[in-house]
């Protein structure tokens, strides 16, 4: 069986990086059909457009596709490609698990992290303007359907595998309504599924959390921008985490 994938080789960077993973999927020995397209300003080049309709199509055909790293312009030029393409394709959920690789000594062992992130409104919805010459406004959209989607895609995910814990993590001390919303929305869902603890963490305390003492959770989080806690991996790991931030502690 030969698999058709799009190949958006990228620039910069990205086209070695999207070659070297070419060569690691094809060294499994299934067989592969790439349709190659370009993206970004390469594709301006040659097509008139950033994002053009022969990318928008294969990906419609072969439902896969691979994207090697795409220059992003900062303070100007056109939007990102990543963002653009999140919301043609509605790529709503970014999902990144994280665990340790085998036999690689590292500061806190057996991590078993799911993050869970919302990756198309708030401000990636790259709504801007100048409010008057000097001023400018960039807003947050939060919608009751994304963070219900999001919400679900996790709790789903937690059930499916077995995960005990889901965390929301917010900056509803500050933006109240927005990430209320999100909050409220989170608390919805968690109520159709009894067997999985759900929690709520404001994502400064997580950030700091995830760097001295990452054993905190079990299952995944959720937030619309970043970050979302971790899994309980008994006591051995986290009575190994408290001795090395007192150590840490004792050289500050």
């Amino acid at each position: 069986m030969t698999h058709k994938i799009t190949l958006i080789p990228g620039d910069g960077i990205g086209t070695e990086v999207s070659a070297a993973v070419v060569r690691i999927l094809e060294a499994t020995g299934l067989k592969f059909e790439w349709e190659t397209v370009q993206a970004g300003a390469e594709a301006f080049e040659k097509y008139k457009e950033y994002i053009p309709k022969e990318l928008t199509e294969s990906i419609e055909r072969t439902r896969v596709a691979l994207k090697g790293p795409i220059t992003t312009p900062v303070g100007g030029g056109f939007a990102s490609i990543n963002v653009q393409l999140r919301k043609k394709f509605e790529l709503y959920a970014n999902f990144r698990p994280i665990r340790n690789l085998p036999h690689i000594p590292t500061r806190y062992p057996d991590i078993d992290l799911v993050i869970v992130r919302e990756n198309t409104e708030s401000l990636y919805s790259g709504l801007e303007h100048e409010v008057v010459p000097g001023v400018v406004e960039s807003l947050k959209i939060i919608t009751e359907k994304a963070s219900t989607r999001i919400s679900r895609f996790a709790f789903e995910y937690a059930r499916n595998n077995k995960r005990k814990k889901v965390h929301s993590i917010h900056k509803a001390n500050i933006m109240k309504l927005s990430d209320g919303l999100f909050l409220r929305c989170s608390r919805n869902v968690a109520k159709e599924y009894p067997e999985i603890t759900y929690g709520e963490h404001i994502v400064d305390n997580t950030c700091m959390q995830l760097v001295m003492n990452p054993y905190h959770g079990d299952g995944k989080p959720l937030w619309r921008h970043s970050l979302r806690p971790m899994r309980w991996l008994g006591r051995r790991a986290r009575a190994s985490a408290k001795r090395q931030s007192r150590r840490r502690l004792r050289h500050l």
